[in-house]
Order: structure tokens, then sequence, then C-alpha cells
């Protein structure tokens, strides 16, 4: 790996990071290194890995403490979550290296930090933030293209940040301008794979900077949708009661199995309560045969139009 240790800040899921290693994802920050509230490093942690993995292959975890390791890439450290400390292993590229950083080490750092990693994409519409979340495969990153290609915002891609304002309201913070799409929904959109980089494992599978519709303020959270596919024809969208609300935040946390290893499952379940009261959540349900992101906007928009009518009559 090239030298990288010119320290760089950037703005990504709400918080200021400097880094040793380039992030071309993230927004720069024309501030000094010691306004970051995170700050990323190189180091050697072969030796640490070996003395703490024992008959663990791929992560350990302990309160404020992550470590994991992806064979011929790096291993990794999250601590305190203000900390992350990156060892490449021989052969890995910084593509590679950087997708981790982005992924699992932010959602390791966030829960940390008490700030609820969704899994899923974020869009912005009409001044709110609107998750959509589900199951790998289940079409959430084609979904919020759609409504980009109707001229609505991004605000995150994979891993979204939720915490709460002063006024106990939960928002999404922005993480960064791009999307990853499979070559299947790039070519239902017209858009041509030359253009875009693959990501490095996943030949099929792009990423797609999307700078100029990207929400860089954090926006309200005023609805989550529960994104699966079916064997139907049809596409439907219901509410979602009860206990199921709750059930459908954890089983869509991001890392969800580092709640409990990291001794956070009341925080966890006291803000999942916290954020249902104050949002509505559905279940939207599409065929598996069919391409339906178009006709899903429109039904998602159509239902946040009718909500927002019996809000007014009520």
């Amino acid at each position: 790996m090239k030298d990288t240790l010119n320290k760089i800040v950037y703005k990504g899921f709400g918080l200021n990071i400097s880094s040793e290693i380039p992030l071309p994802e993230l927004l720069e920050m024309s501030v000094s290194e010691g306004s970051a509230e995170v700050v990323i490093k190189l180091a050697d942690l072969t030796t640490l890995w070996s003395e703490v993995s024992g008959s663990n292959k791929y992560v350990v975890v302990k309160e404020q403490l992550c470590i994991f390791k992806v064979p011929n890439i790096a291993i990794y450290l999250v601590e305190e979550g203000n900390k992350v400390i990156v060892s490449p292993l021989e052969g890995s590229s910084e593509d590679q290296i950087r997708l981790y950083i982005l992924g699992s080490c932010m959602g390791a750092l966030l829960m940390q930090r008490k700030i609820l990693p969704l899994h899923g994409s974020a869009i912005a519409i009409d001044g709110k933030a609107y998750a959509i979340v589900g199951d790998s495969g289940a079409g959430k990153s084609t979904l919020a293209s759609a409504f980009l290609k109707k001229g609505y915002q991004l605000l995150s891609d994979d891993v979204i940040p939720v915490t709460f304002n002063e006024e106990n309201i939960p928002v999404v913070a922005p993480a960064y301008p791009q999307q990853k799409l499979w070559l299947e929904s790039l070519n239902q959109f017209g858009m041509e794979s030359k253009d875009y980089s693959p990501i490095f494992n996943r030949e099929t599978k792009f990423t797609v900077p999307v700078k100029n519709q990207f929400a860089e303020k954090m926006l309200p959270l005023a609805g989550v949708f529960e994104l699966v596919k079916t064997d139907d024809h049809e596409i439907e969208v219901q509410p979602i009661e009860n206990l199921e609300r709750l059930h459908m935040l954890l089983n869509h946390t991001y890392r969800s199995f580092l709640i409990d290893r990291l001794g956070l499952m009341e925080w966890h379940f006291n803000t999942s309560a916290r954020i249902v009261s104050k949002i509505d959540l559905y279940q939207l349900r599409r065929p598996a045969s069919s391409f339906t992101a178009r006709d899903l906007t429109g039904l998602i928009l159509t239902t946040l139009t009718l909500k927002k009518g019996e809000k007014v009559n009520g």
C-alpha cells in the first residue's frame, strides 16, 4: 500500500473523520485535524490479532472494542467510537480496504457511539428522510436510484446513521454520495456500466457517484419501508403494527450480531422504541420475477400523500 500518511479530514455519517487512508467517496472538509471526532490510522495489528483471536477466525468483540480480520485484505480495530486502526494484508488494494472501512467499521463505530445504523438506503422527500431497508438482494439501492431518477436526493446507501436531535426527533445523518448498483439495475435505468467502477470482487456490481443529488444536511426520519420480495405478481404496501415495528428495526440493523456482543441490547431496544413512536413503518412487497422500482416509487409517494392528508384532516 502506498504512503498515505497525509491526513485529510472528511465529513461522513454525521461525523468529522481524520484519515491516513484516502477516502475519496467522502466529502473533504476545510478544517483542521484537531476537529475530527473519528481518527482512522494505519498500524500493524498482526500481533494483537494473534493474541486475542484464539479460535475466532474472523471477529472478536468486547465492550467498546471490535477487531476483525478479512482474509487477504486487512485486520481492522474499531475502538471506543472514535478510532479505527487498519492493518493491510499482503496483496490487498486500497479499494478493497476502503469497502470495509465504510461498511463494517462504520457500523461498529456508530453502535459504539450509540448511533443506530440501519442497513439500507435513505432518501430525502419534501425535507424528510425515508429509509428503505430489506434483506440482501431485495432491491434497496435500486429503489433509491429510481427516486433519484425522479429528482429526489440520497442521504445514504448501505449504512443509515439514525440519532436524535434536541427535540427528541429521530434524524438521519448523510453518509456519503455514492450508491452500489447491480448491472441489471444499470441496464434497466439505461446507464452504461463502462462509466462506473466495479466493486472489487463483484464484477457485476458497480459504484455510482451521486454528488449532484446528495442531501448534505441531517433530516428528520419520517418513515421506514421494508422491501420484501414475493412470488406474487403485484406490488403492495401495508403498515407494520405493534411489536413487529421493533422486530423490523432489529432485523435491519447493520451488523446486528454486534448488538449483544457490545452489551447494547437494552440500548437498542430503548432506541428502537423511541424511533417507532415517532415514525411510520411499512412493508413494501414486490414480485421477485420483474423490475418494479419505478412502480414502487409511485406507490410510496401515493402512500405518503395519503398519510399527509390523514394528518391534515385529523
